[in-house]
């Protein structure tokens, strides 16, 4: 069995998304990810990778903020692979016994993603992060990071390469 957190942040879309989700087994609607969050820390602190936030089908005339659900689904976590490591010493990306040099915005990046694969980071949080505020303007500034470090793993032959969840943000999985 698995459990579907919708996220929506009004009354209205959470009596939508009540409504959408009415055939699911078991589902719980909060007004954030930080809510969800909460909830699963109480009930039993998840494995690293165990949450995965999809992006549904956009239903109707669903409002954009519904169309987020966070599923938590029983099974294995995803590890980073084993032989990629980001050394904040010297700023590079080594896979295996090859290695390139980043940024510092490649290198913040990175190490959000390799310390949690397969989780998805927001682009909000992600921004926070890495930037140190909470502006994205139109985004473009972190596609094109995201787009640096893809070509760099790809270049290092790496079994990994960053995903992006369409409208939420981005995740380290398998190449």
């Amino acid at each position: 069995m698995s459990l579907v957190i919708g996220i929506a942040s009004s009354p209205a879309e959470r009596r939508q998304l009540a409504r959408l989700l009415g055939g699911t087994e078991a589902f719980l609607i909060v007004s954030s990810v930080d809510q969800a969050r909460e909830f699963l820390d109480v009930v039993e602190a998840p494995p690293p990778g165990f949450l995965d936030v999809v992006e549904t089908p956009p239903p109707g005339a669903a409002p954009p903020a519904v169309q987020t659900v966070v599923t938590a689904a029983a099974g294995g976590t995803t590890a980073p692979p084993p032989d990629l490591s980001v050394d904040s010493d010297r700023r590079v990306l080594r896979w295996r016994d090859r290695e390139i040099e980043l940024t510092r915005l490649e290198h913040d990046l990175l190490l959000c993603l390799v310390g949690a694969p397969g989780q998805v980071w927001t682009y909000e949080r992600l921004h926070l992060k890495v930037w140190g505020n909470e502006h994205l303007g139109r985004g473009s500034d972190m596609h094109s990071v995201v787009r640096r470090v893809r070509r760099k793993l790809a270049g290092l032959n790496a079994s990994a390469t960053i995903h992006a969840v369409r409208g939420v943000g981005f995740r380290l999985a398998p190449a």
